[in-house]
């Protein structure tokens, strides 16, 4: 019986944040694979092992939730004062679909880490010793993001005491800075208000934040749609119910946030925007059995990525919370007290997560400048993953 070898593709195998993925440097995929397309889709759904109507991944490297089923492809940049540019793909796990439009703010933080590994970061740029500034070019929002790369004797440092709530143990911070992390060319605020209100079939007339700003993002309030905001995963992933409702509260604010045409365009489009709810500080117990006391937090915030609820907090919805927390009169603002805010911590299913954002007003419009957070990063595995070529 004849058969084809499988394809052995230089790759490496990552943690960022609370999430994972394949990175793999684009000229070592494939040439096929090296432009976007069928082929490219078909051989990263086969990498990760998708679509599995199983949802285990079973014969893939992703890991069958929203967090781990990510890809990332980097490569030298060729924009003037950046580095590495970075492109990622988000991975439906039931579909044959991967979604290119928008960042994973988790693996941003390895992202950094990856390039010097890789050498795609100059020589003279690493020092023997402290932090390598690394320029990143955001391809799917065409943004820039800088990420501060510990270094020791030369290499890159990935052990440490830093603790980031949702990772189980302990490694080096990366502080990373998200520069004018408002998503696309659009105004911050799509609608042109910090609030508005919109009608949902089986919600009735909501109030809502609708954000551009790291991520695309809907922010509502807990209390409106029958929760507190203190909910772990159980509470929304185990209701079938619940999940569909999500969808249709995700659809018709994609709707008014001029994502989409028309309704049906949403499941096209699983990544973006994100939908989460937020309610104010208040004292509740995390996955992992720790009380998260309410003088602790400034307020508590839930998120959905993927049509499920986050274990913990999606790096690019912390940045659209840290810019929305900035401007006053915001859902997200006002669940945390109201005023002007440089920063906020904010209750998730994990634990807790401190974001910082800089925010100003031109022109009668709001923009965030700068958002800021620390992650941390760490290699898993590095060498090849091997596929069956794509047909």
């Amino acid at each position: 019986m004849s058969f084809s070898p499988q394809l052995k593709i230089p790759a490496i195998y990552m943690r960022g944040g609370t999430s994972k993925g394949v990175f793999f440097r684009l000229d070592e995929l494939p040439e096929k694979a090296q432009q976007p397309g069928e082929y490219r889709d078909s051989l990263l759904l086969r990498v990760v092992g998708s679509p599995d109507p199983y949802a285990k991944h079973t014969d893939g490297m992703g890991g069958a939730t929203s967090s781990t089923s990510k890809t990332v492809i980097l490569s030298k940049s060729d924009k003037p004062d950046h580095d590495v540019d970075y492109l990622f793909g988000q991975v439906s796990i039931d579909k044959p679909f991967i979604d290119w439009s928008g960042n994973c703010g988790n693996l941003t933080s390895a992202v950094g880490s990856c390039a010097v590994t890789l050498g795609l970061v100059d020589k003279e740029l690493v020092p023997e010793n402290g932090y390598a500034t690394v320029r990143i070019w955001q391809v799917n929002i065409q943004k820039t993001i800088i990420a501060h790369v510990p270094i020791t004797n030369g290499q890159v440092q990935e052990t440490g005491d830093f603790e980031l709530d949702g990772v189980t143990f302990p490694a080096a911070e990366v502080p990373i800075e998200f520069l004018d992390p408002a998503d696309g060319e659009g105004s911050m605020f799509p609608t042109g208000n910090v609030v508005d209100t919109f009608e949902v079939p089986g919600f009735g007339e909501l109030e809502a934040t609708f954000i551009n700003a790291g991520i695309p993002t809907i922010f509502v309030n807990a209390e409106a749609i029958g929760y507190t905001g203190t909910e772990l995963q159980g509470a929304i992933n185990e209701s079938v119910e619940a999940l569909e409702r999500f969808e249709t509260l995700r659809a018709h604010g994609a709707l008014k946030m001029g994502l989409i045409n028309n309704l049906d365009e949403a499941q096209s489009r699983q990544h973006t925007p994100k939908i989460a709810f937020v309610g104010p500080a208040q004292t509740y117990v995390s996955s992992s059995g720790k009380t998260v006391a309410e003088q602790d937090i400034d307020l508590v915030v839930r998120a959905l990525s993927m049509g499920k609820l986050h274990h913990a907090m999606m790096g690019t919805a912390a940045v659209a919370i840290g810019a929305a927390a900035a401007v006053p009169g915001t859902l997200v603002n006002l669940a945390a007290g109201g005023g002007e805010r440089d920063a906020v911590t904010f209750g998730h299913p994990s634990g807790t997560l401190r974001v910082g954002a800089e925010a100003e007003q031109h022109n009668g419009e709001w923009v965030v400048t700068k958002a800021k957070m620390s992650r941390s990063a760490r290699t898993l595995m590095e060498g090849w993953v091997r596929v069956p070529e794509p047909e």
